[in-house]
């Protein structure tokens, strides 16, 4: 220890009395400082990523509810759209903490709840696609029927020819889901687009769901057997958006008058 000790004052007498060995040393001393705190900030950083993310999921979610305010509609003629339909969908945003791709009915599990606005019926979606309906809320959580769900139907349409049908998961590879109901005489082509149909009040209009890989027409039924690869990793999903059509409920109303 003693030895230790003296080395030091004899390095600091060193250091301290000539000028060229003090800057060899600071500078080396500054290199390795710098490496230590450039690695702290780096380790700091990755744990940090969680909430960056989670604050900008948040913050994607106000940007598409104000996207969907100015989003005109496909018409002949430009109507400037009222406050009703401008605020028809408003957007939140959820973490995923729980997920299932093995059963014949998957669930995932939302780490928001009524407290945070979330509704029975909401779709779900992420940055890549489709992800689900929201199926059961509680207080700080929700349940949402996943995609790879053999009981769920989603309105869609092939993109480039506007023609309607309906996206279900057969319960076999959690990449594929059939398009079911398109007519046999539809021209349709590997790889044309699926999105949503915006027919229902769950989902706008246009968000991808899978792109075509197979077609056959078959011999039993008057529509095409399509089967398309989904757009979606269901295996990597980490934050999804909600969506809410607040005129749901009036638009089910008039449809359900006798």
């Amino acid at each position: 220890m003693l030895f230790v000790l003296l080395e030091a004052v004899a390095i600091w007498l060193i250091v301290s009395n000539n000028s060229q060995q003090g800057a060899v040393f600071f500078n080396s001393a500054n290199q390795v400082s710098g490496r230590i705190l450039n690695t702290q900030s780096s380790v700091i950083d990755y744990f940090s990523l969680a909430a960056v993310n989670k604050a900008l999921v948040e913050k994607n979610a106000e940007l598409l509810s104000e996207l969907e305010k100015y989003r005109q509609p496909v018409d002949s003629l430009f109507i400037p759209l009222d406050s009703t339909l401008r605020d028809a969908f408003q957007f939140k945003g959820a973490k995923v903490i729980n997920n299932s791709i093995n059963l014949a009915q998957n669930f995932i599990t939302i780490n928001k709840g009524a407290k945070h606005g979330i509704k029975e019926g909401m779709g779900v979606f992420n940055e890549e696609g489709v992800v689900g309906r929201v199926k059961g809320v509680t207080q700080n959580f929700a349940s949402v029927i996943s995609l790879l769900h053999t009981e769920l139907l989603v309105s869609s349409k092939i993109e480039s020819s506007d023609v309607f049908g309906s996206t279900k998961w057969d319960g076999k590879d959690p990449k594929r889901a059939k398009l079911l109901y398109v007519p046999r005489h539809v021209d349709l082509k590997v790889g044309d687009k699926v999105v949503t149909s915006g027919y229902n009040q769950i989902f706008p209009e246009g968000i991808p769901i899978g792109r075509i890989i197979e077609i056959s027409t078959g011999t039993e039924t008057n529509y095409l057997d399509v089967t398309m690869e989904l757009v979606t990793d269901f295996t990597r999903i980490s934050y999804v958006y909600l969506v809410e059509n607040s005129a749901e409920e009036e638009l089910e109303a008039l449809e359900n008058l006798d």
